[in-house]
């Protein structure tokens, strides 16, 4: 359990947490509440050899994969589904070998993360019989059920070394309130050795108890404020998908390896010495405000996307 009174702190003490070679389970999903900011910190940290372990998700993975920072993928699903299609730095990670494919299912993931809340060493399962799932993952196990004589393949505990979490809000002692779909966030936290959060703003804890704790203090080992944290991805409802600059990532990353480190990973990166200066260069506050506009309507959220 992680009590202390105060947990905020900055960006690059939070993902020094992270260390060469862990086991990072990635929270939000899809193009929804990644801890983008966060992953951008750890490319520079130059941070590698990681096991990335989530349900589905896209340019959060992509990114880190064309970055050079992952071993394995243990992920259910890396893409940018029907508007971009295949996650292109993952794709050829994979293909050359540089990234180890261990893929997972959802449902086993979350029976995994189960096992490792409740103390147990394995979780049975019915799903990923008759799959490849078995051959990619040895260290699953099948049985017969003693009491129904049915087959079941047995899952082992899944224990991340960190989960890096983007919530919408937080107080000094790390509570949180996620508002909207928490994907797997919650098992993470419960599951993780460590839980490191960015946020979009700190509030009081009577504000944040009024709203509501989605994930206890006790979870959190440290959190830091990173308004607009997410982005690209979305952070409904302060601020939707930004399709324009995915769309540029895309392109990038289409240039193969020494095109995407020059288009995207070298400007939005590295050449980013925080994340004030990304936000400044994706546009700033006039890109931000139209983001945030969405809510004003159909129409409004609508011409995000053309």
């Amino acid at each position: 359990m992680y009590t202390q009174a105060d947990k905020r702190c900055l960006l690059p003490e939070l993902v020094a947490h992270i260390q060469n070679g862990d086991c990072l389970a990635i929270g939000g999903g899809l193009s929804w509440r990644e801890p983008m900011a966060a992953l951008r910190e750890l490319i520079r940290q130059n941070i590698k050899d990681l096991k990335l372990v989530g349900s589905a998700h896209g340019i959060d993975v992509d990114l880190l994969c064309g970055a050079g920072s992952v071993a394995a993928s243990a992920e259910s699903y890396v893409g940018f589904e029907q508007d971009f299609g295949m996650a292109l730095n993952y794709r050829r990670a994979c293909e050359s070998g540089a990234v180890k494919v261990e893929d997972n299912c959802c449902y086993t993931l979350v029976q995994q993360l189960r096992a490792a809340i409740q103390g147990l060493p394995f979780m049975p399962i019915r799903s990923v019989q008759g799959t490849d799932f078995l051959k990619l993952h040895p260290e699953f196990k099948t049985m017969t059920c003693p009491f129904s004589g049915e087959q079941l393949v047995l899952v082992p505990a899944l224990k991340p070394d960190v989960a890096l979490i983007h919530a919408h809000y937080a107080d000094e002692h790390g509570n949180l309130h996620i508002e909207g779909p928490p994907v797997a966030d919650i098992l993470f936290a419960k599951a993780s050795k460590k839980v490191i959060v960015t946020v979009e703003a700190f509030i009081s804890h009577q504000e944040l108890a009024s709203k509501g704790i989605t994930i206890p203090y006790f979870y959190v080992t440290a959190a830091c404020e990173v308004p607009y944290g997410a982005h690209p991805t979305s952070c409904y409802p302060r601020y939707a998908y930004d399709r324009e600059h995915t769309k540029h990532y895309y392109q990038a990353a289409k240039s193969g390896d020494d095109g995407f480190r020059k288009d995207y990973l070298d400007p939005y990166v590295y050449e980013c010495k925080d994340h004030a200066a990304y936000l400044s260069l994706i546009g700033g506050q006039t890109r931000l405000a139209r983001l945030e506009q969405w809510n004003d309507g159909v129409d409004q959220w609508m011409q995000l996307y053309e």
